[in-house]
């Protein structure tokens, strides 16, 4: 087993660390600036795995994968949603260094209670406990944000859109609730 992202990840210093710990912790999150799609928190969707949820629509993870060669099936294609993560599983050491590593793994800690560092060898594993939690509506999309204390988001939208989901979002909005 090999832990990477704990309490104190990225915190150098007692001061960093009371700051982070006393004060910034428990701050609400305002988002200024995502890729989420306002039709999935409307709608609060139940993802039914992983991929679903980390790698749809997520043109970061997309753009390491083409770097890698990674064949197009496994990212936007037609292989199917595990063969999609095995994949992502196999890029994510080539990471290393960049903020997809890091993000990767404060969300499996964060989100799924998970400290292993993903691997190959593991990533199948990972994938079955992430995808039975995710069925659970403790795990919606919604339910997901608030987890984090999310208290505003500004989504990136296409010109042509309606903004309808964003009545929908206005008028149930997000609960910030206990890490």
């Amino acid at each position: 087993m090999s832990h990477y992202i704990g309490p104190d990840f990225l915190l150098e210093n007692r001061y960093s660390k009371e700051l982070y710990h006393d004060y910034a912790h428990s701050m609400p999150i305002i988002d200024y600036h995502n890729h989420l799609s306002p039709s999935q928190i409307a709608n609060d969707v139940i993802f039914q795995n992983l991929t679903q949820a980390w790698i749809h629509g997520d043109h970061y993870k997309w753009r390491a994968l083409r770097t890698l060669g990674i064949d197009e099936k496994f990212i936007t294609g037609s292989a199917s949603d595990e063969e999609k993560f095995l994949k992502w599983a196999y890029a994510v050491p080539f990471t290393m260094r960049n903020s997809l590593y890091h993000w990767t793994h404060l969300e499996l800690q964060r989100y799924f209670q998970i400290t292993d560092v993903l691997r190959p060898d593991n990533a199948l594993a990972i994938y079955d406990e992430v995808g039975q939690k995710l069925q659970s509506p403790e795990y919606s999309y919604r339910s997901l944000l608030t987890y984090m204390n999310v208290a505003y988001l500004c989504t990136t939208e296409d010109p042509t859109d309606t903004l309808e989901d964003y009545g929908k979002i206005k008028s149930q909005p997000l609960i910030s609730r206990q890490r």
